[in-house]
């Protein structure tokens, strides 16, 4: 069986017709499945939308968190609430478009255990989404060493890859980038993205830049050794202007240099500062870890005899 999870956040006017599209798909491939909406604390009706497409298809499980816990929490609350043989990832407002859905399958069937979406364009993107996208993946890709320069959220996983998924104790955690370390015999499918057929992206500039942040954050520690590199760059700048003073004074043509000497303090001062909240940044996320609180709370499960944990 085919786990379908489609995380949902506010996606109310998208969950009746991607439970028909997805389900008249796989129907029709012949293909079992489940479609498991991941409700991660919508604010208006999609929890009511996903319970009434369980009432009306067996197939449909929704999960509901307490409170908005982001996109990764939702897709790792499916993966661990998926029962199918095999799980794939899907965008609710179906960017990603399902009909892929049998092909990414078929490989499976061959024996593959990891099918990546590769994406062959972004769709209609403003120039500035398109660069500040770009320069992400190529910053996750020179930190993590590998190529996720075409990667998204839409794969296709294996029973074995989503248990040793499910067993990562981290609570901050990069499924793109996980899904890609974990290894395992892979194979992709090209696809272009869809543009939205209802509802507005939730993803803003200010959404997008956080959630970069935290994932560049939780996968690699690439940004300290950016300190390095920069303690490195004062100290070349020091023995530069320390050899040109000791020369003017030998000379005895010493100058005053005071500009000199607060320009160079108000750059030591404001590498300081860059470093310690740098290493702040990674503190907090060692002191998050420590907590080991959840990374979601479910509050409601329908379409499944069982109690949320």
């Amino acid at each position: 069986m085919l786990s379908v999870i489609l995380p949902a956040y506010n996606e109310e006017t998208m969950i009746p017709l991607a439970a028909e599209t997805i389900s008249g798909i796989l129907d029709g491939a012949g293909i079992a499945h489940e479609l498991l909406f991941v409700d991660d604390g919508s604010r208006d009706g999609t929890w009511a939308k996903i319970q009434a497409e369980s009432e009306k298809r067996g197939s449909v499980v929704g999960v509901h968190f307490s409170r908005n816990f982001g996109k990764e929490a939702a897709m790792f609350a499916g993966l661990e609430q998926a029962r199918g043989d095999c799980c794939a990832i899907l965008d609710c407002d179906l960017q990603h478009p399902p009909e892929k859905l049998v092909e990414m399958y078929r490989l499976w069937e061959e024996g593959y255990e990891v099918v990546e979406g590769i994406k062959e364009d972004r769709g209609q993107e403003s120039a500035m989404h398109r660069f500040a996208a770009k320069s992400f993946y190529r910053l996750i890709s020179g930190a993590t060493g590998m190529d996720m320069a075409s990667s998204s959220d839409f794969k296709l996983l294996d029973r074995k890859v989503v248990d040793t998924l499910n067993r990562m104790p981290e609570r901050n955690v990069f499924f793109r980038a996980l899904s890609f370390w974990v290894g395992f015999r892979r194979a992709e499918v090209s696809y272009r993205v869809q543009e939205r057929v209802a509802g507005e992206s939730k993803w803003s500039t200010r959404s997008l830049i956080k959630y970069a942040i935290n994932n560049i954050g939780s996968f690699s520690s690439a940004p300290l050794h950016i300190i390095t590199g920069l303690g490195v760059l004062m100290l070349v700048i020091a023995v530069v202007f320390g050899v040109e003073a000791l020369v003017q004074k030998i000379l005895g043509n010493a100058l005053g240099g005071f500009t000199t000497v607060i320009l160079l303090l108000l750059i030591a001062s404001s590498l300081v500062m860059i470093s310690l909240g740098i290493i702040g940044f990674y503190v907090a996320r060692i002191y998050e870890e420590i907590k080991g609180r959840p990374r979601y709370i479910v509050s409601r499960v329908c379409g499944r005899e069982e109690s949320a944990e």
